[in-house]
């Protein structure tokens, strides 16, 4: 069975290998764009949470006290889902470089240039945002940015051998500044993200953080190839509800984007 990694829209995805699955940053029941309610999804063997941000966190409550599945995420996530009702022992609490391993899976912590702020009923908690890389089997690792902007991630790559990289590239998606001005781009551009894609050296590299295909998304499209220097580096741009599979192949891993396997809402 090759993995799979199904878009749930903005940076939701949910990702099945031959051993398990993981659900990370599930937002559904406030987008306008989700394939599904987060009562369709099956149990998942653990759920990631990179930050607190709503479009982020989303759900991670409520399918975590549904089906009994644990969560991994950061010390202040782990606050609000407290607060919402999920149970202590179903939390891991971490950090960067504090590897885990809960519902058999093992999740690897990475840095993250970006901010985590919630909001609790005593008022907002902040803490530090996560990116993690999990593998889903023999030669497939996986890494999700958790809305980081660009820094220097080659040591991520000469280290972990990340095959897999999903990375933001689009601006941000109905979020007003909430001080004087306005917000004018996401956490990376296209050409970060496709950079980016470089200094972890990915096979495959996947768009994130959006609702609908914009021109941001084709500009991911077209720089990955432009800032590859191995010339086999895959860049795709799933539908939201679309599936990439993701095989192993000689010299490294090959993916496309495959059938559409989340219901409609």
């Amino acid at each position: 069975m090759p993995t799979r990694i199904r878009f749930l829209g903005v940076a939701g995805y949910e990702i099945s290998g031959p051993a398990f699955r993981v659900l990370i940053d599930p937002f559904l029941s406030g987008s306008p764009s989700a394939p599904c309610t987060h009562e369709d999804l099956d149990r998942p063997d653990v759920i990631l949470v990179t930050h607190a941000a709503y479009d982020h966190l989303g759900d991670a409550a409520e399918i975590a006290i549904r089906t009994k599945a644990p969560i991994v995420c950061g010390g202040d996530v782990r606050l609000i889902l407290l607060e919402r009702g999920v149970p202590e022992e179903q939390i891991q609490a971490t950090i960067w470089g504090v590897v885990v391993r809960v519902g058999g899976v093992v999740v690897r912590p990475v840095e993250c240039h970006h901010w985590s702020m919630g909001r609790l009923s005593g008022g907002p908690v902040t803490g530090t945002p996560l990116a993690f890389i999990v593998e889903t089997e023999p030669g497939v690792r996986v890494y999700h940015y958790g809305d980081t902007a660009i820094f220097d991630m080659r040591l991520f790559g000469e280290l972990y051998g990340p095959t897999v990289g999903i990375f933001g590239c689009t601006d941000p998606i109905e979020l007003p500044s909430e001080g004087p001005g306005e917000l004018l781009t996401g956490e990376m551009d296209a050409d970060e993200a496709a950079y980016a894609a470089e200094m972890l050296a990915v096979d495959v590299a996947i768009a994130a953080h959006y609702l609908s295909p914009t021109r941001a998304v084709a500009d991911f499209l077209e720089r990955v190839p432009a800032r590859d220097t191995t010339g086999r580096r895959i860049a795709l741009a799933p539908a939201v509800g679309e599936t990439v599979v993701v095989e192993t192949r000689a010299g490294g891993v090959a993916g496309w984007i495959g059938e559409q396997t989340c219901r409609q809402a």
